[in-house]
């Protein structure tokens, strides 16, 4: 019996060793999701393309609200400045919603709003397809929707 026990206790720590786990914990991940949307909205206010290309995947990919894609970084970057240049107002995303896939990956959706300087307000819905990858959480894909009309 002792050495059952002894035996069960070992594989068991055994276990534990060679399958660590992982120590960030989800409101860690959270709050660089967070932190993540606000730099991107910080990168396009400011059209910082050294900020906006750190915080970008390689392989990104976005939907634009009028059905066009952009794909890769180098025609996301050229659509997003071209279009914060174009389409000027205070942009302010606020996460809504975050899942996680598994530990690197996650859908964060946000209500996504552009203030004219005449005081309209363009209200949108965007969905960022983030990854954890080079230590720092990334954007992977953006798809930005126009909510229907009843």
């Amino acid at each position: 019996m002792k050495n059952s026990c002894l035996f069960i206790l070992f594989t068991f720590m055994a276990i534990l060793l060679i399958y660590p786990q992982d120590t960030t914990s989800i409101s860690e991940q959270r709050q660089g999701i967070y932190a993540l949307v606000d730099r991107y909205a910080l990168a396009r206010e400011k059209k910082d393309t050294v900020l906006l290309e750190s915080i970008l995947a390689t392989d990104v990919d976005q939907l634009v609200s009028s059905g066009k894609w952009r794909r890769g970084k180098k025609q996301s970057m050229d659509g997003m400045l071209r279009s914060s240049t174009g389409n000027p107002g205070k942009r302010t995303l606020k996460i809504e919603k975050i899942r996680f896939l598994n530990s690197v990956s996650a859908i964060a959706d946000a209500r996504y709003q552009i203030r004219n300087a005449d005081g309209s307000v363009r209200k949108m819905w965007s969905t960022f397809i983030v990854v954890y990858e080079e230590d720092k959480w990334k954007i992977t894909a953006i798809r930005n929707m126009l909510p229907a009309r009843p």
